[in-house]
Formats: C-alpha cells, structure tokens, sequence
C-alpha cells in the first residue's frame, strides 16, 4: 500500500508528545500499531520500520518516548553522546509515565476515522519493554517484542510493586518475544528468567531466540541483519493481522 505520514502533537498528563502516524492512503479502516522506538526516539531506521509496517495495512504511531525530557522533535544520534543522553532518559522517566503516554495513544487513535479501534504494540530495545509495559494494558491485543531490555533487571524507574517482570500475568493479550543470542543486554539468564515467569503466569506468549546482535533490526550500522529483519517483519505483520 502506499502510505502517507503526519505528526500529532498529543497532551499527555507528563505534557505534550509528538506522535508521528504512518498511515495507508487508501480509504478505509485500518488496525492501529504503536511502535516504540530505541532510546535515540524516532531515527531514521525507526521511521523507515513504521512506514514498513504501515505499507501492510496498519495505522503506526511512533512516539517521541521521552517528550518530557526533550525539545519536541529531538533525535539522538547513534554515536556516545547520544547513547549518554538516551541512557539518562531512560533512567529519568519513570514507567507509570509511559503507561500514561500509552494510554493517551489508545485514546487518540480509536477516535479517528480511519482506524478500526484495535491496538496492537511492537518496539525495539528499550522501544520492545514499552512494547511490552503496553501490553499489561488490557486494550492492547498483541505485541511483538523485539529484544527487550531492562524486563529481567527491574531497573527501570518505577512505584514499589508496579515494575514490568513482576506484573507479566496482567498481560492479556497475545505477546512475542524475540532476542538475540548474541545480546549483551539480556544474557542467557536474564532471557530464562523471563522465560520461567511466562511459563508461571500462564500468558499467551511465543517465544524466539536467535544469532544475532542487539540490535539486529536497525539497517544502519554493522550489527544489522536484513534476512532476520524481513523474517521479523513477516512475523509481525502475520501477528497482527491475525490478531487485530
């Protein structure tokens, strides 16, 4: 499908979020994604993912994960004063307000004309936790997520009893998990450690494990993997069309 874009400046309760949707031109209804990028917010690999997966069928909103901590607009670069900066965000913001930007998102694309009222969820990295987070959210049908940091470490900001691993059985919908073996972020007892709470909360979860990098869906940079990125695009999009 050809697409088109626009941005959508959204209030939210932590202020305003710039939320760009990827849309199909054609008329009609479509189901809506939200897609979370990596902590450097909406580079160009992360726009070019969103107008893949628009090109399918779907509604995408991208947002910018850390409005309140940057200028609206604001793209890190892939070099280590972004990686320092898009840390620092990560560790800043507690998870009750991406919950919250989650919320305000749903709310937003079911009163427009051209999306059906279901809501899926994907992300990348920190992008595959809020991917995930999302999903604790009864109105999200299904996420992919797509090496999800900080899950098993619990380290991310967040009020006593309210952190991601220990909230999993809330997940109602139908979530899948991808990582890279080859992953310094999750190690191998960090993946089993979520493995066993999905086995134990009883979720609708699949479940990937593959050789490859953090990282490996970003066509930039040498980690990239095209054969595996396709694959996981298929995958994704079989999920939600089936699903949503």
């Amino acid at each position: 499908m050809i697409i088109q874009q626009h941005n959508a400046d959204l209030p939210t309760p932590t202020g305003l979020m710039r939320t760009t949707v990827y849309r199909p031109q054609a008329q009609g209804q479509f189901p809506a994604i939200i897609f979370y990028s990596e902590i450097f917010q909406q580079t160009a690999p992360i726009a070019r993912s969103a107008a893949i997966l628009a090109s399918h069928g779907f509604a995408v909103l991208v947002p910018e994960v850390f409005h309140e901590l940057n200028p609206i607009g604001t793209v890190l670069a892939y070099d280590d004063t972004g990686k320092d900066k898009g840390n620092a965000d990560k560790w800043a913001k507690p998870l009750e307000h991406h919950d919250s930007d989650t919320q305000t998102m749903i709310d937003f694309i079911r009163l427009q004309s051209y999306c059906t009222g279901s809501v899926g969820a994907m992300g990348v990295c920190i992008g595959g936790h809020l991917a995930y987070r999302a999903a604790l959210n009864p109105e999200i049908n299904a996420a992919f997520c797509l090496y999800a940091t900080d899950i098993h470490s619990n380290t991310l900001p967040a009020q006593p009893g309210n952190n991601s691993f220990e909230r999993m059985a809330d997940i109602q919908g139908e979530i899948h998990f991808i990582w890279g073996k080859q992953d310094p972020h999750v190690s191998q007892e960090g993946r089993a450690k979520i493995y066993q709470q999905c086995v134990s909360t009883g979720i609708n979860y699949q479940w990937q494990e593959v050789n490859a990098q953090h990282a490996f869906m970003r066509d930039e940079g040498e980690r990239y993997d095209a054969a595996l990125a396709i694959n996981m695009y298929q995958q994704a999009v079989a999920l939600f069309s089936r699903t949503l």
